[in-house]
């Protein structure tokens, strides 16, 4: 299973499982918090969550936005509608200032 989203023409986004053991994202800006059962990354596209059992990470690069994630993968969702804060901005000024 592939997803690849480019927004703004610049920011690349991936995510790669393999055998629904192995997952391997890329355009990753931070990790908000991780655990053994629960993962939540911050993406060139929103915020990822992905949820498991003995999760845990096997590579973490920020420089280059990437994680590797090993475990029992049951979900994974995307918790926000992928726009940036600014596109949001100017959604809501562009609602009041008709």
């Amino acid at each position: 299973m592939t997803e690849e989203l480019v927004l703004s023409g610049t920011a690349k986004h991936e995510v790669v499982m393999v055998d629904r053991n192995t997952l391997d994202i890329t355009g990753v800006i931070g990790v908000e918090s991780f655990d053994s059962e629960e993962f939540l990354l911050q993406t060139e596209c929103g915020y990822l969550g992905v949820r498991g059992t003995n999760l845990h990470i096997q590579t973490l690069d920020l420089e280059q936005g990437r994680v590797a994630i090993q475990g029992e993968f049951d979900e994974m969702s995307y918790l926000d509608d992928g726009s940036s804060h600014t596109e949001k901005a100017k959604g809501l000024f562009g609602r009041l200032f008709r």
